[in-house]
């Protein structure tokens, strides 16, 4: 089967990725020679539709496109998926703001999906003040959205300017550091209407299959994606540092030692069979969207519980990795340490946390669950 073109765009980008990683990592945020490389090639706006431009990149192909780069860096594929994910937005917008907003070839797109603003009605729209955590990437946005509760107690995801933003520098963190996920806030910011999504209440705006496939879905199997890029990442670190590397006080080979070698088949196994199964759920899911099908609650639950599942068995897969590497791992000039530190970082966003397990599981047992978020 042949690459799609976004992916070959991908690995030509990866030695350069690979890096900048340090620079990512010590600025708190892509470096902005990495996102002035990614701006033109389409990565961060790969489920635009095409009628306003974009790629219209299908979501096994898209998760090819952040595994790629992820395994690069984890911290500019977590930015490439969050944005990609959030431009899948621009098919639920009123299309003249979508095509102001998305028409841009060289966009970029983040924000956070809690209600944690106010806004108050005003002639034309509203007036918005408020705080959102998790922003990642947003310094480099364009337009950045936020959740905010009307004082008409309606859900609303509403779209702000840069201009707008103010940044707060509180992006210290343990892994992930790259992503510039810090928070952010408005105040007094006027938002017309028509440059918000009413959640739940709209549909999609444009015939597109991307724009049906399930929004939160979309974003669980980005992320799932970014975890299955670490951990291939990882593993192939050990192998590497294994056939490089003497074993003290035999003074034979790393790649010798029994232990090691358990830890990385288990580490490929794991990560095989997790990889294998949110493929297969997205695939599924795709193919029902294509034939104009709207999946049920119960398989929009199934495909999150694939994807929390490859997030904990990637993670999984890093720690076996890391200890494959002994003693070398736990050096800053080691990638397996960044890993390690990446993925746990990774696996607490609430769209792959244990919290999905939960939900599956009391659907699948007949019990009430929370699904606002299927």
């Amino acid at each position: 089967m042949s690459k799609h073109p976004l992916l070959l765009v991908a690995e030509d980008l990866t030695p350069f990725i690979r890096e900048k990683a340090g620079a990512n990592e010590q600025g708190r945020r892509l470096c902005p020679e990495v996102v002035e490389a990614l701006r033109p090639t389409g990565l961060f706006r790969m489920a635009v539709p095409a009628v306003y431009g974009g790629p219209e990149v299908a979501p096994l192909d898209m998760m090819s496109v952040i595994e790629a780069v992820s395994a690069a860096d984890g911290a500019t594929g977590w930015c490439v998926n969050i944005s990609s994910t959030t431009s899948s937005l621009s098919g639920f917008l009123a299309p003249e703001w979508a095509h102001l907003i998305f028409d841009d070839p060289l966009g970029a797109y983040g924000g956070a999906f809690a209600p944690t603003a106010r806004g108050t009605t005003v002639d034309g729209g509203w007036r918005v003040d408020g705080h959102w955590m998790w922003g990642s990437g947003t310094q480099h946005c364009e337009w950045i959205n936020g959740g905010v509760m009307t004082d008409g107690r309606e859900m609303r995801l509403m779209f702000f300017p840069a201009a707008d933003v103010t940044f707060l520098d509180t992006w210290h963190a343990s892994g992930l550091r790259g992503t510039g996920s810090l928070d952010y806030e408005v105040k007094g910011a006027f938002v017309p209407r028509g440059r918000e999504v009413h959640v739940g209440k709209v549909w999609a705006q444009v015939d597109s299959a991307v724009s049906r496939f399930p929004n939160f879905n979309l974003l669980a199997a980005g992320l799932a994606a970014v975890t299955i890029g670490i951990a291939r990442r990882a593993i192939d670190e050990a192998i590497a540092l294994l056939t490089t590397k003497a074993s003290t006080p035999a003074r034979t080979s790393a790649a010798e030692y029994g232990p090691a070698q358990v830890n990385i088949a288990m580490a490929e196994a794991i990560l095989g069979g997790a990889r294998a199964f949110i493929r297969e759920e997205v695939v599924r899911t795709w193919e029902q969207v294509v034939r104009g099908d709207r999946p049920s609650v119960g398989e929009k639950a199934r495909l999150r519980l694939a994807a929390a599942n490859a997030a904990l068995d990637a993670a999984r897969a890093v720690d076996l990795a890391y200890y494959a590497g002994g003693g070398s791992s736990v050096f800053e000039s080691s990638p397996l340490q960044r890993c390690q530190r990446d993925i746990h970082t990774a696996t607490q966003h609430m769209m792959i946390s244990d919290r999905s397990l939960v939900t599956y599981a009391r659907l699948r047992l007949g019990m009430e669950a929370e699904t606002a978020l299927l």
